[in-house]
């Protein structure tokens, strides 16, 4: 009965090889306790599962997956990619400092405050429509005889 079962999968499955495969995986999916699709009439569960086929009462594709899941030593994990990880990591680090930042933020008011250019002179005033030049060149830098004299001392070297 098993010659003729197997005649008869061959148009579902073309290799035999992958038949038997499949085949075999259905008949521990009937020992495991999966319910039958045909009547046993006494079979053995190589000989169901081969019947199962042949009358397409199983997806082929399906047992396929599930041999190779239960041949499988080491089933991948979908871990993202380096890419994402280092992403996730950047944004996690940028809200961890604008947590820092936003307790001890200045109003900007504050800032503007700070930022305040104060002279320590009065005699240079920035707030006129004068030009810094034209003032600097006007105040006394120091005279040009204590130049001479460090010119006249440094002849030496």
């Amino acid at each position: 009965m098993a010659r003729v079962t197997v005649e008869d999968c061959i148009d579902k499955l073309p290799n035999r090889y992958e038949l038997l495969m499949v085949a075999a995986q259905r008949a521990k999916d009937i020992k495991a306790g999966a319910p039958l699709r045909v009547e046993r009439d006494n079979d053995k569960n190589s000989v169901v599962a081969l019947r199962e086929i042949a009358e397409n009462k199983v997806s082929i594709e399906d047992l396929q997956h599930s041999l190779v899941m239960n041949l499988q030593k080491y089933v991948e994990v979908e871990e993202p990619e380096e890419e994402e990880m280092e992403i996730a990591a950047a944004e996690k680090e940028l809200a961890e400092l604008d947590s820092q930042f936003d307790s001890s933020m200045l109003l900007d008011s504050d800032l503007d405050d700070s930022m305040q250019i104060h002279d320590e002179d009065d005699s240079l005033d920035l707030d006129d429509d004068t030009n810094l030049d034209d003032e600097l060149a006007d105040e006394d830098l120091g005279d040009d005889a204590a130049a001479d004299d460090f010119a006249d001392e440094n002849e030496d070297f």
